[in-house]
């Protein structure tokens, strides 16, 4: 009884305390059923309940991360739009790391980026179904960070004008070789061949999209001028005019970005292009930034991901014998991007809960939100980063943009 009474009062000063800083449209309900507002509205949009007495303690410390943990583990539910949920949280994190007495300490993550490890936590995110992605993703399945060139698109003409953006700014050339690093279901080497008459050779290390892709060249007659590879970009050889990377280097690991970059030059011909495409972090010193949910995202999302400020990325192409040539900002197009995934990923709710299980489908579902909201509010962003070898005449280099806009990407 006294135990009770003690917890009942810690409780009701923690409430009152986040009610008056912080307002929150949230209604806390306990496993006994009691419940408490935690702002002053009359509907509160979100319904946390929590479902044992075990998990109160995350309210005292209610990061992103014990949040994120806390509703895959099932001891918490969140019941609302899945819109008001992620602000929610963002809300309630940051109101809580204010009363921590500020915002939390920046660590650098690094990990050993082997070829075994690389390829168990690609194969960790990406093997879990073809199916899985199909139901979720546009019908190119292509899962990364589409280009509203308008704004209006819809996701399938968004991800289809992406490619294009894409092999527009390196200048694909008919008969052109090109090398796409990380190459998915093979969307953008099929585009390439189809639309640019390239040749083209397309890398994986996930099993499920080597034969998904595989497949989609055959059945689109492009198995002539295009070849699917399970394979590691440090085990890959040859001479390519062009190389694209998208999606891909936040799984190389910071400290290895020289190499990752000096290895992408070694096999780019002398008067080729690339193009790097990849997520960065808004900390200057490289960290996770206190609201990135880097620890949720580690543990159960992108096992060894580790993201790097774009200083770091130019700085790590240089030293890799590369020359940027066009750097773009792309973190509007992303939060678009998980916009669409999100709603596509709640419309098909029942079935992706019965395909995967509940612990899956709920590590998915804040990840997609969760991501769209971090886009938005400068938690994460993206660059797209064209390059060339370093040291060449500047006289291979077009005058303007130009070129990029003027061609259809329609």
């Amino acid at each position: 009884m006294f135990f009770k009474q003690a917890l009942d009062k810690q409780l009701d000063h923690w409430i009152a305390d986040l009610r008056d800083r912080a307002n929150l449209p949230v209604r806390l309900r306990l496993w006994n059923g009691n419940e408490y507002p935690l702002g002053r509205f009359d509907h509160p949009a979100v319904t946390l309940t929590i479902r044992e007495v075990g998990a109160l303690p995350l309210l005292l410390t209610p990061s992103l991360d014990n949040l994120g943990e806390a509703y895959v583990q099932e001891k918490i539910d969140l019941d609302g739009t899945l819109s008001d949920i992620i602000a929610v949280a963002y809300r309630f994190s940051a109101a809580a790391s204010a009363q921590a007495g500020g915002a939390l300490a920046r660590v650098a993550q690094h990990f050993a980026h082997t070829k075994a490890a690389d390829k168990a936590s690609i194969q960790y995110h990406y093997d879990v179904s073809n199916a899985f992605y199909r139901l979720w993703l546009d019908p190119g399945m292509v899962y990364s960070c589409a280009y509203f060139e308008h704004g209006n698109e819809d996701l399938a003409t968004a991800q289809r004008k992406k490619i294009d953006h894409i092999l527009t700014k390196i200048r694909l050339q008919p008969g052109q070789t090109l090398l796409d690093v990380g190459c998915g279901w093979g969307a953008l080497v099929i585009r390439a061949a189809q639309k640019f008459g390239a040749r083209c050779v397309g890398i994986t290390l996930s099993q499920n999209q080597f034969d998904l892709a595989t497949e989609r060249v055959r059945q689109a007659g492009l198995s002539d001028r295009i070849e699917i590879r399970l394979q590691d970009y440090r085990d890959t050889a040859g001479t390519f005019d062009r190389i694209t990377s998208v999606g891909m280097f936040e799984h190389v690991g910071k400290d290895n970005l020289p190499a990752y970059f000096g290895r992408m030059r070694e096999l780019l011909a002398d008067d080729g292009f690339a193009m790097n495409h990849g997520i960065t972090s808004p900390d200057p010193d490289s960290g996770a930034t206190p609201m990135d949910g880097s620890e949720f995202m580690d543990r159960y999302v992108f096992p060894q991901g580790e993201l790097p400020h774009i200083g770091m990325v130019l700085n790590a192409l240089q030293r890799g014998g590369l020359e940027a040539t066009d750097v773009e900002l792309m973190r509007g197009h992303y939060r678009r991007t998980l916009q669409h995934w999100a709603d596509n990923f709640e419309a098909q709710g029942d079935t992706i809960r019965a395909m995967v299980g509940e612990k899956k489908y709920r590590i998915w579902r804040v990840y997609l939100a969760g991501c769209g909201h971090a886009f938005d509010t400068d938690q994460m962003s993206i660059y797209q980063v064209v390059c060339h070898k370093a040291g060449l005449s500047s006289q291979s280099l077009p005058w303007s943009r130009r070129y990029i806009y003027d061609k259809s990407l329609d």
